[in-house]
């Protein structure tokens, strides 16, 4: 989609999150921050990259692959030179980089930790795609690696920068809504035989750790609580095969400290459209689809007032730039960014306790 640049601002300035200090602007108005990408897959080539051509504030200016051929299409394509090509053995050669201010990390889960800790080490932020890592203590050594070499880490939670998402949200925040009382939630798809992420090792987890993450994201955010009791399920029905190594399908439930519960849903047993729906004491909201790449549609009714019926407008790949010029944003003027490593560790605590039951 070609955006117009006031559609662009408009919902940047929705996403931004962070107010720029002057020193910052000045920054921002001279040079854009340079992007390693670390992993050449489908989020990063169909996705990322493409989104750093209509961003402000970010560019590639390297690659890390462990095919060369791919790698140096990709670097025709956005113009980084055959110098910046690096393969995952001279991964380390990244830290006398001076055009890599960041590394983006779109490779399989089990590799997040290590390259995102790696990348610390070498000096360089990370913005490292979701789940944070396999595992609790991965997520905690992430963390713990950038606030040592005092490098920011974001996690690409991109739907924190989707205009329906934001929407409502800050209807929720604005008591339109009333008392929260019940949200339901639900992602899923049929994944097909063979991809990397029915296997245990390299995913860490099955559809709880790849889409079933964003309704439990979603639920944290919509409450503004972090819940204080959790239960889930797991099963397998199809018996094709695919599940010897990972769940088919997670359900599971949450309780938060003022009394509203949730209930969420993922599989990779069926295609399911994406939503959440929010129950409060003075009305409804839907978001459906809520976590596809494009198409956001929210619904609400709210108790004396006019239906809400807003389709987004804006798609894939806005999200991506607004995450990317967001991240920019945070390493320009020394801040936070908004999902950072201590959200990430979060859900993957959460996603723990789902597992033990």
């Amino acid at each position: 989609m070609n955006w117009t640049r006031r559609q662009f601002n408009r919902v940047a300035a929705l996403g931004a999150g962070v107010g720029l200090v002057s020193g910052a602007r000045a920054q921002l108005s001279t040079r854009k921050l340079g992007y390693c990408v670390v992993g050449l897959g489908r989020i990063s080539m169909q996705h990322f990259m493409p989104a750093t051509r209509m961003s402000q504030y970010a560019r590639v200016t390297a690659i890390v692959s462990g095919h060369r051929d791919k790698a140096e299409r990709m670097a025709a394509e956005y113009e980084v030179p055959s110098k910046n090509i690096y393969s995952y053995d001279n991964y380390n050669g990244i830290a006398g980089n001076p055009e890599i201010d960041a590394v983006y990390i779109a490779l399989p889960n089990s590799m997040h930790a290590e390259y995102s800790i790696r990348a610390a080490q070498a000096g360089k932020h990370v913005l490292c795609e979701k789940p944070m890592a396999t595992s609790v203590d991965e997520a905690q050594a992430m963390d713990d690696a950038c606030r040592r070499a005092n490098r920011k880490l974001m996690i690409a939670y991109r739907c924190h920068f989707e205009p329906a998402h934001l929407r409502a949200f800050q209807l929720i925040r604005d008591g339109k809504l009333g008392r929260i009382e019940a949200i339901d939630s639900a992602f899923g798809f049929n994944i097909a035989a063979g991809e990397w992420r029915l296997k245990k090792a390299m995913a860490g987890g099955g559809p709880l750790m790849d889409v079933g993450i964003y309704c439990l994201n979603a639920c944290r955010h919509l409450t503004g609580e972090e819940p204080v009791e959790i239960k889930g399920y797991s099963s397998v029905v199809d018996r094709d095969g695919r599940f010897r190594e990972v769940e088919e399908n997670v359900s599971w439930s949450m309780r938060f400290p003022s009394g509203a519960v949730a209930s969420c849903s993922t599989t990779y047993g069926a295609n399911m459209t994406s939503y959440f729906r929010v129950l409060g004491s003075k009305g409804e909201l839907i978001v459906e689809p809520a976590f596809a790449y494009d198409g956001q549609h929210l619904k609400a009714k709210i108790v004396g007032e006019a239906p809400i019926d807003e389709p987004s407008t804006l798609r894939d790949p806005g999200c991506f730039v607004r995450q990317a010029d967001h991240f920019a944003e945070s390493v320009f003027s020394n801040r936070e960014p908004g999902p950072n490593g201590a959200e990430g560790l979060k859900d993957m605590k959460l996603m723990a306790a789902i597992y033990r039951g």
